[in-house]
Protein backbone atom coordinates (compact mmCIF):
# COMPACT_ATOMS: atom_id res chain seq x y z
CA UNK A 1 0.00 0.00 0.00
CA UNK A 2 0.90 3.37 -0.77
CA UNK A 3 1.74 5.82 1.77
CA UNK A 4 2.59 9.79 1.69
CA UNK A 5 4.32 11.54 4.71
CA UNK A 6 5.41 14.86 5.60
CA UNK A 7 7.18 16.47 8.79
CA UNK A 8 7.89 19.53 10.23
CA UNK A 9 11.26 19.57 11.94
CA UNK A 10 14.08 21.99 13.06
CA UNK A 11 17.45 21.51 11.31
CA UNK A 12 20.37 23.53 12.82
CA UNK A 13 22.61 22.44 10.26
CA UNK A 14 24.44 19.42 12.10
CA UNK A 15 21.02 17.49 13.68
CA UNK A 16 17.50 17.16 12.30
CA UNK A 17 14.63 17.47 15.57
CA UNK A 18 11.33 16.20 14.47
CA UNK A 19 8.72 18.03 15.28
CA UNK A 20 5.41 16.18 13.74
CA UNK A 21 4.59 13.43 11.35
CA UNK A 22 1.26 13.18 9.14
CA UNK A 23 0.59 10.43 7.46
CA UNK A 24 -1.84 10.16 4.44
CA UNK A 25 -2.70 5.97 3.16
CA UNK A 26 -3.79 4.92 -0.07
CA UNK A 27 -6.98 3.45 1.58
CA UNK A 28 -8.22 6.79 3.46
CA UNK A 29 -6.32 6.97 6.35
CA UNK A 30 -4.14 9.54 8.48
CA UNK A 31 -1.66 9.32 11.21
CA UNK A 32 -0.35 12.59 12.96
CA UNK A 33 1.73 12.62 16.11
CA UNK A 34 3.70 15.53 17.37
CA UNK A 35 6.74 14.80 19.35
CA UNK A 36 6.71 15.53 23.22
CA UNK A 37 10.86 15.28 22.97
CA UNK A 38 11.26 18.02 20.91
CA UNK A 39 13.08 21.21 22.16
CA UNK A 40 10.59 24.09 20.30
CA UNK A 41 12.97 26.44 21.96
CA UNK A 42 16.08 25.87 19.29
CA UNK A 43 13.38 26.44 16.77
CA UNK A 44 14.65 29.70 14.09
CA UNK A 45 12.35 32.15 13.51
CA UNK A 46 10.92 30.73 10.21
CA UNK A 47 9.84 27.63 12.32
CA UNK A 48 8.04 29.97 15.45
CA UNK A 49 6.23 31.93 12.82
CA UNK A 50 5.23 28.80 10.29
CA UNK A 51 5.05 25.58 12.01
CA UNK A 52 4.59 26.04 15.64
CA UNK A 53 1.37 28.19 15.41
CA UNK A 54 -0.14 25.33 13.69
CA UNK A 55 0.61 22.70 16.15
CA UNK A 56 -1.97 21.09 18.75
CA UNK A 57 0.43 20.58 21.62
CA UNK A 58 -1.01 16.73 21.89
CA UNK A 59 2.59 15.43 22.04
CA UNK A 60 3.78 11.93 22.14
CA UNK A 61 7.21 10.33 22.61
CA UNK A 62 9.42 9.43 19.48
CA UNK A 63 8.95 5.90 20.85
CA UNK A 64 5.01 6.26 20.60
CA UNK A 65 5.18 7.61 17.18
CA UNK A 66 7.44 4.96 15.94
CA UNK A 67 5.06 2.37 17.55
CA UNK A 68 2.17 4.35 15.58
CA UNK A 69 4.16 4.29 12.46
CA UNK A 70 4.07 0.24 12.54
CA UNK A 71 0.85 -0.01 13.34
CA UNK A 72 -0.37 2.03 10.81
CA UNK A 73 1.86 1.12 8.04
CA UNK A 74 2.10 -2.67 8.12
CA UNK A 75 4.26 -4.72 6.55
CA UNK A 76 5.93 -3.70 3.32
CA UNK A 77 4.93 -0.26 2.29
CA UNK A 78 5.33 1.79 -0.45
CA UNK A 79 6.71 5.22 1.06
CA UNK A 80 6.90 8.69 -0.54
CA UNK A 81 7.08 12.46 0.16
CA UNK A 82 8.10 15.65 -1.56
CA UNK A 83 11.37 16.61 -1.47
CA UNK A 84 12.01 13.74 0.87
CA UNK A 85 15.78 14.48 1.74
CA UNK A 86 14.94 15.63 5.49
CA UNK A 87 11.96 14.36 6.18
CA UNK A 88 12.86 10.89 5.56
CA UNK A 89 15.97 11.72 7.82
CA UNK A 90 14.28 12.67 10.77
CA UNK A 91 11.58 9.53 9.63
CA UNK A 92 14.48 6.76 9.52
CA UNK A 93 15.64 8.18 13.32
CA UNK A 94 12.66 7.63 15.05
CA UNK A 95 13.34 3.85 14.58
CA UNK A 96 17.43 4.74 14.84
CA UNK A 97 19.82 4.09 12.41
CA UNK A 98 18.76 3.33 9.09
CA UNK A 99 19.00 -0.08 9.20
CA UNK A 100 16.55 -0.39 12.31
CA UNK A 101 14.17 0.07 10.49
CA UNK A 102 11.34 -2.23 10.75
CA UNK A 103 11.58 -5.59 8.41
CA UNK A 104 9.93 -5.53 5.18
CA UNK A 105 10.40 -1.87 5.15
CA UNK A 106 12.27 -0.14 2.27
CA UNK A 107 15.23 2.05 3.32
CA UNK A 108 14.89 4.23 0.88
CA UNK A 109 11.78 7.11 0.05
CA UNK A 110 10.13 7.64 -3.25
CA UNK A 111 9.85 11.16 -3.98
CA UNK A 112 7.10 13.14 -5.69
CA UNK A 113 9.18 16.07 -6.89
CA UNK A 114 11.99 13.62 -8.75
CA UNK A 115 8.25 12.01 -10.20
CA UNK A 116 7.22 15.48 -11.24
CA UNK A 117 10.90 15.99 -12.64
CA UNK A 118 10.87 12.78 -14.53
CA UNK A 119 7.70 13.85 -16.53
CA UNK A 120 8.87 17.53 -17.45
CA UNK A 121 8.48 18.56 -13.59
CA UNK A 122 4.84 20.20 -14.43
CA UNK A 123 3.34 22.58 -12.43
CA UNK A 124 1.62 20.50 -9.82
CA UNK A 125 -1.64 21.51 -8.32
CA UNK A 126 -1.99 24.03 -5.43
CA UNK A 127 -2.24 23.10 -1.98
CA UNK A 128 -5.55 24.67 -0.83
CA UNK A 129 -4.72 23.87 3.25
CA UNK A 130 -2.27 25.79 5.10
CA UNK A 131 0.92 24.04 4.13
CA UNK A 132 3.92 23.75 6.60
CA UNK A 133 1.75 21.71 8.79
CA UNK A 134 2.77 17.85 8.52
CA UNK A 135 -1.21 16.05 8.25
CA UNK A 136 -1.76 19.03 5.47
CA UNK A 137 0.96 18.33 3.81
CA UNK A 138 1.18 14.55 3.88
CA UNK A 139 -2.45 15.39 2.23
CA UNK A 140 -1.15 17.84 -0.52
CA UNK A 141 1.26 15.37 -1.31
CA UNK A 142 -0.88 12.27 -1.88
CA UNK A 143 -2.68 14.57 -3.94
CA UNK A 144 0.11 15.84 -6.00
CA UNK A 145 0.99 12.37 -6.53
CA UNK A 146 -2.59 11.18 -7.82
CA UNK A 147 -2.41 14.38 -10.40
CA UNK A 148 0.71 13.20 -11.46
CA UNK A 149 -0.47 9.31 -11.72
CA UNK A 150 -3.63 10.73 -13.88
CA UNK A 151 -1.66 13.03 -15.95
CA UNK A 152 0.73 9.96 -16.82
CA UNK A 153 -2.08 8.01 -17.55
CA UNK A 154 -3.27 10.40 -20.06
CA UNK A 155 -0.06 10.84 -21.96
CA UNK A 156 0.23 7.34 -22.17
CA UNK A 157 -2.98 7.04 -24.01
CA UNK A 158 -2.17 9.51 -26.23
CA UNK A 159 0.69 7.63 -27.06
CA UNK A 160 -1.51 4.75 -28.11
CA UNK A 161 -4.15 6.14 -29.91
Amino acid sequence: MRFWFDTEFIDNGTTIDLISIGVSAEDGRAFYAESAECNLGNACEWVKANVIPQLTGHTISRAEIAQGLVDFLGEKPEIWAFYCSYDWVAFSQLFGRMIDLPKGWPHFCLDVKQLAVSMGDPRLPAQITPPHQAMNDAIWTSEAWWWLHDLQTELRNERQA
